[in-house]
């Protein structure tokens, strides 16, 4: 494998916000990082990504790269639950539809219909455009006119990757992400594919660490790239935070990786009794093996909950705060989002709800660890417990999760894991620095208990 590269680009697209992030081959340190909402542009045709802006910014951090330290490598991940529907001339055929967009009941009772069978693709049937299938029965039912032109479809990372290169391509972790498409344990594709009429269109199968080819030439113009640099494949991201892991603490473990949505990985954990009705499903690791999984949209409750909330300085503060939220009982019961996640037919209430901003805030990183809490158990996952993301600086949720969970819990250092398992894939070795929580949580057990009692009620 090649260590030999000094610095490594890696563009990282996540569903609220993009980012380019220039990583240390040697250290694994984040040397710069650029950021860009994400936007939705709402439409004609329908809602979707603002494909150009993104590619606007992605060259503008790139160039200032360049311009600076420069790198030798790129590498690339982005969210799951997206694809791209090129013509013959190697532009969009239809826009890249946003996944939150909800289709006329008629075309999703269709898809449901068509969709092959949880025992098969272990893909449960998710709202809106979650299951990729389910965005191109509706593009292909909704425009025909238009998907006739669709020579080629990539997945989302892919795509970039097509962009900066030339090269088609499909990639595992991508489709084993709840796309219906996929059979994770057979590593090929379901009848899906058939039946939509679109086997013909899928581009290549090629693995995540493959180089595909070099930033071309007049790419590399635009950036001022002055040297030859190759464009890895990539990979979905919650799959990027999963790699470091998979090599640091192997099998079983569990990772929970958190940003929009929290995603929980049981490595080595069994399919047997997942439930397609509480958002559990199998992911394909980057080596291609089958990952039991689940998921709610945490990062996006979290924002709904404490947007307005004045924030907290110190963290013995919030700590203080939870004493006082467990003692009194106030609880946020399921489900601030709902649709997704573990209980999706649930709607968000209030027990006891507290005044002030310090509870409400303790009283939300509780609600999320009990909702992280009761993702793991569905999967039955076991092993220490990594946590990533931007709820490994909420030290109330880790106390809590610790306290819950009775498991060795480990935060990632790392501010963007999602960038560094990118960067692995061009063959360097990092070692990633992790810190261990020990402290606990009084009275968590019997106000946990209480939630759990309460939060399958509507």
């Amino acid at each position: 494998m090649n260590q030999s590269f000094e610095r490594i680009a890696v563009i990282d697209v996540g569903k609220t916000n993009a980012k380019v992030v220039l990583v240390d081959g040697r250290t694994g340190t984040e040397l710069a990082v650029r950021k860009t909402a994400n936007r939705v542009i709402p439409g004609p045709p329908y809602p979707h990504f603002d494909i150009e802006a993104l590619w606007a910014f992605m060259l503008r951090s790139l160039k200032e790269f360049a311009a600076g330290p420069g790198f030798d490598a790129l590498s690339i991940t982005t969210h799951g639950a997206s694809a791209a529907l090129l013509n013959n001339e190697g532009g969009l055929a239809l826009p890249v539809l946003d996944y939150e967009h909800l289709y006329p009941d008629a075309i999703t009772e269709t898809y449901g219909k068509l969709r092959p069978d949880f025992s098969e693709t272990f893909s449960p049937a998710l709202t809106g455009g979650l299951n990729v299938g389910a965005q191109l029965h509706y593009q292909r039912t909704t425009f025909p006119d238009q998907f006739d032109k669709v020579a080629t479809i990539l997945t989302y990372p892919q795509y970039w990757a097509y962009r900066l290169t030339g090269v088609p391509a499909n990639e595992r972790t991508s489709l084993g992400c709840h796309t219906d498409l996929w059979h994770p344990f057979e590593g090929g594709y379901s009848d899906l594919v058939d039946t939509l009429h679109i086997r013909e269109r899928m581009a290549p199968l090629r693995s995540a660490f493959d180089a595909l080819g070099l930033i071309r030439r007049e790419v590399a113009d635009a950036i001022g790239l002055n040297v030859p640099v190759p464009v890895y494949c990539g990979l979905h991201d919650s799959n990027a935070s999963l790699l470091p892991h998979l090599v640091g603490f192997g099998s079983p473990c569990t990772v929970v990786s958190t940003g929009t949505w929290v995603i929980c990985f049981g490595v080595g954990a069994k399919p047997q009794r997942l439930d397609p009705s509480r958002d559990t499903l199998v992911n394909v690791d980057a080596n291609g093996h089958a990952v039991p999984s689940s998921r709610f949209m945490g990062g996006r409750e979290w924002d709904l909950l404490t947007r307005d909330l004045a924030p907290v300085a110190m963290e013995e503060e919030l700590v203080t705060a939870a004493a006082t939220v467990i003692e009194a009982g106030s609880m946020l019961l399921p489900s601030v989002v709902t649709g997704t996640g573990p209980f999706p037919n649930s709607h968000v209430r209030w027990l006891n709800e507290p005044q002030t901003a310090a509870e409400r805030l303790a009283a939300a990183s509780l609600y999320e660890a009990l909702m992280t809490q009761t993702c793991l158990d569905l999967i039955e996952a076991e092993g220490p417990i990594i946590v990533e993301g931007p709820f490994a600086a909420n030290q109330l949720y880790l106390r809590a999760l610790h306290t819950l969970t009775k498991r060795p819990v480990h935060v990632s250092e790392s501010s963007t894991g999602t960038a560094i398992g990118a960067a692995l894939l061009t063959g360097i070795t990092l070692d990633v620095k992790m810190r261990s929580i020990n402290n606990v949580l009084d009275g968590l057990e019997d106000y946990a208990r209480e939630w759990r009692s309460r939060a399958g009620e509507h």
